[in-house]
């Protein structure tokens, strides 16, 4: 038996306090001609998104996911080939449950990382692009500079489209209407005052459980699945809104959410692609007009700001930051393998 510790190297960012954990070698082959094709061959045969199938990939997963070495609420991602020529590289998002088609905190923490590694190079002031494939399509992240150090990140989603409005769900806190938009994931929309609760930290655990019962109500919903690629079907994150009081300075609507994904995730940050989903459907709703801006905000009090383009195409800016790097060692002989989740 082999006494080497196995492992696995990262570099940490967090984009407006949500995390997102880069690893970008010492990865096994992973087949696929595309990253959809790959995130397939990750989930495995019989194997659902929040529910894979084993095997030496999703071993690193759990190993960065779950304590002791990472959290529930970690998020990150596996860096592997574009699918052509046209984007700079591609990316398996993943969580503690398994893997998502979309995320745009994750993206904007890779247009951060990309520039500052120099994998991309970029100029000490002004914008440059980084091109990334994901699950759902081809993003990118332009990373704003300034004086050699990057200042922010703006986010270009797949185009969003509403699915469905004012779907009736029955939950424990009561009967709600849910708006269904899809944005490179799918996402519902519920008002949190409809269910009785706030978007504050106190109200997290009962958010949670709302969430989590929203999700499961639509697993069969018809608007719920995405008629251009079946790989992108499902509710992946329900998003618990309220309105704000207008600032002085705002050009448009200024809301506060809490998004719950996976199997009761919380995402720390005011959700990038779910903020592409409340952007198109504040536009449906006349409440955002062309040129206006979304200011979101996050339980944890970050910001980003959102703005929807013609043709359903969402922008959505905000910060990533470093946060560390790592080597997380496997010694052969530990019996918590990969770790646990509470």
């Amino acid at each position: 038996m082999s006494t080497t510790p196995h492992s696995v190297r990262t570099t940490d960012y967090h984009a407006a306090g949500e995390p997102f954990r880069i690893v970008d070698q010492d990865l096994p082959p992973i087949p696929g001609d595309t990253v959809a094709e790959r995130r397939a061959t990750v989930i495995g045969a019989g194997g659902t998104a929040t529910d894979p199938r084993p095997g030496p990939l999703d071993d690193v997963r759990r190993l960065l996911v779950r304590e002791p070495r990472g959290h529930a609420g970690m998020y990150g991602g596996f860096v592997v080939p574009a699918d052509d020529d046209g984007a700079h590289f591609g990316v398996l998002f993943w969580h503690k449950d398994g893997y998502s088609t979309a995320c745009g905190h994750g993206t904007m923490a890779l247009g951060a990382w990309a520039v500052d590694s120099g994998h991309v190079p970029a100029p000490d002031d002004g914008d440059v692009p980084v091109r990334i494939d994901v699950p759902s399509g081809r993003v990118t992240a332009t990373v704003h500079r300034t004086a050699g150090r990057t200042t922010g990140v703006t986010f270009r989603n797949v185009p969003t489209f509403v699915t469905a409005r004012k779907v009736h769900v029955t939950t424990s806190f009561g009967a709600v209407e849910v708006d269904l938009a899809h944005s490179g994931a799918c996402y519902a929309s519920v008002a949190a005052r409809d269910l009785g609760l706030d978007t504050t930290k106190a109200a997290l655990p009962a958010l949670v459980r709302a969430g989590q019962e929203i999700r499961a109500a639509l697993a069969d919903h018809p608007a719920t699945r995405h008629a251009g690629d079946p790989r992108l079907s499902g509710v992946y994150g329900v998003i618990l809104y309220e309105d704000l009081p207008d600032a002085a300075t705002s050009e448009g609507p200024r809301q506060r959410n809490v998004t719950v994904f996976a199997d009761g995730q919380i995402d720390r940050s005011p959700c990038g692609s779910g903020t592409s989903a409340r952007l198109a459907l504040l536009a449906a709703d006349g409440r955002l007009a062309p040129g206006e801006t979304l200011t979101h905000e996050s339980v944890a009090g970050t910001v980003f700001t959102g703005r929807l383009l013609p043709g359903g195409v969402t922008e959505v800016t905000g910060t990533a930051y470093r946060t560390g790097t790592h080597t997380f060692l496997l010694e052969p002989d530990d019996d918590l393998g990969t770790g646990f989740l509470l």
